[in-house]
């Protein structure tokens, strides 16, 4: 055979896998406002730089009919290109190949992009469109998922991995997102992800439930916390993870990249006056205050990325920059409890706390907190455990930490939020300020009872020492005269504060005592 017929027959067998499963399967695809892998591998990726691997592998199944079968690809797209310029790896399920079942070599494929990833530094994006194992390759299927969940546990704080729920993700596959950083999932009847389907549950249960309401992405976004961005369609999902990614370094040995800003860094943010009410009792929502803060783009739009938006409400996270920098932002939100720390909100700040000390993000903290949620409910449910979580991610972060007592501090709370008792660099407090063991009500009630019990017009007398407390302990200059409070600053300042903060600590270097095993689980 000559050069020419083998250079064409390279070109029909390429022709052959690019065609995935077949006209039928991709308008099946379609048909459920789903793309097929190859169209989201472009629309996520710059144009033109994707480069395949892999394409002619091929399963080594015998059993079930499974030696007649071809499969393109062996039912996964593999690969790497760019996003803004900067590499990242990719792997892409192939719904229309055989549901895109896992078998041996598509897992192979799977951890050999993980292993180039580790190798050149450079984040992995996983897009999920599966049925699961594919049986009839019976155990060797169930090695590839244990073999693809050693490397994401030795990639996990090493590069970023980012993984969209864009179809089916039932039983062990479920494993692999949660073991990374990011899941993304789209808001589409044919996008959920479980451990145990609906079948399963009626069995064992006798409940009856779809796959949306057991594992739809509302479901993981609000209730149980998986779900750290959604979005309605696939395209919205890949523009997410694009934007997501333009927050993040490539790897642990990098910063995140730095952009232009036409913000000016020591903008007054007067508005913040009206935000955050003068009554102590009264909520507001601390996005606000965030969008005030961080920089604004050419359409005075925040630029913030809030993470997990829909999950422990009491508690905001998310990625934001200021003069170009990227931040991890961690706040309390009192319009939702009081802004009160539950077994929610400390996962949610303990696991975004870590992230950002993983992937070199510096933390900026607005505290507005009243203390823990009490409760036998939180109380049975591990309040201390979950809480101490929040404790440990602070004490051992080496990151800049940048502080700003907003309002209510008090008690355990007010030292887990990044207070300089756990490592904090910075810490500023408004005139609002109230750091205390508790709230001025309840330490009145507790020092003044007797006094309070004996008077003729008790509630007189409560709210007369209640106003003491506040005048004595509750303010900002109690702790700033002990130097738990770097400065006491005028709310306006705040952004610039923050900025010559974090420009003062850029090259902050901390090394902590080595240890076996550097981090606890969450």
């Amino acid at each position: 055979m000559s050069m020419e017929e083998k250079v064409n027959e390279l070109y029909e067998r390429k022709r052959k896998i690019l065609e995935m499963g077949g006209e039928a399967a991709v308008e099946k695809q379609h048909a459920k406002g789903k793309l097929t892998a190859r169209e989201r591998i472009e629309k996520l990726l710059d144009p033109g730089s994707f480069v395949e691997i892999g394409a002619f592998v091929r399963h080594r199944g015998t059993e079930f009919g499974l030696d007649k079968k071809e499969l393109p690809a062996d039912g996964v797209i593999t690969g790497y290109g760019t996003i803004d310029g900067r590499l990242v790896f990719v792997f892409a399920q192939d719904f229309t190949v055989m549901g895109g079942s896992l078998g041996e070599m598509h897992a192979a494929k799977i951890k050999r992009v993980m292993e180039l990833a580790l190798e050149a530094g450079a984040p992995v994006i996983g897009l999920n469109d599966s049925g699961g194992a594919r049986i009839q390759e019976g155990v060797d299927s169930l090695k590839g998922y244990g073999e693809i969940f050693k490397m994401n546990t030795i990639l996990s704080g090493v590069v970023p991995q980012i993984t969209a729920i864009m179809g089916p993700c039932a039983g062990g596959a479920v494993y692999s997102p949660a073991i990374g950083d990011f899941i993304l999932m789209v808001d589409n009847p044919a996008s959920f992800m479980f451990i145990t389907g609906p079948q399963v549950v009626k069995a064992v249960t006798g409940v009856e439930v779809t796959p949306i309401q057991l594992g739809g992405a509302m479901v993981h976004a609000q209730r149980a916390g998986q779900a750290h961005l959604i979005g309605k369609s696939d395209e919205e999902v890949l523009a997410l993870i694009r934007r997501l990614m333009s927050y993040l370094p490539s790897n642990n040995m990098e910063k995140p990249p730095r952009v232009k800003t036409n913000d000016l860094p020591f903008r007054k943010t007067e508005n913040l006056y009206s935000i955050v009410p003068d009554d102590p009792n009264k909520g507001y929502d601390v996005r606000q205050v965030i969008y005030e803060i961080v920089d604004r783009d050419e359409n005075g739009n925040p630029d913030f990325l809030e993470i997990l938006p829909y999950f422990a409400p009491n508690a905001v996270v998310g990625f934001g920059r200021m003069n170009g920098q990227t931040v991890g932002i961690v706040a309390n939100n009192p319009i939702h409890f009081a802004g009160v720390l539950d077994i929610d909100s400390s996962d949610k700040i303990a696991r975004f706390v870590r992230t950002c000390d993983a992937f070199n993000i510096p933390i900026v903290t607005l505290v507005d907190v009243p203390g823990y949620l009490p409760g036998t409910q939180q109380e049975y449910g591990g309040i201390i455990r979950h809480g101490a979580k929040i404790l440990y991610a602070y004490a051992e972060a080496t990151v800049p930490l940048v502080t700003i007592v907003l309002r209510k501090a008090y008690g355990g709370a007010y030292l887990a939020m990044g207070s300089k008792h756990l490592g904090a660099d910075f810490v500023f407090a408004w005139p609002t300020a109230e750091i205390a063991v508790m709230g001025p009500e309840g330490a009145a009630n507790i020092i003044f009872r007797k006094e309070i019990a004996a008077a003729e017009n008790p509630e007189e007398v409560r709210q007369q020492k209640i106003a003491e407390y506040r005048e004595k302990f509750a303010n900002p200059y109690v702790a700033a005269a002990r130097g738990y409070i770097d400065d006491v600053i005028d709310p306006a300042e705040t952004r610039a504060k923050i900025i010559l903060a974090l420009e003062a600590i850029e090259s902050k270097r901390v090394k902590l005592p080595p240890k076996k095993h550097g981090n606890i689980p969450l």
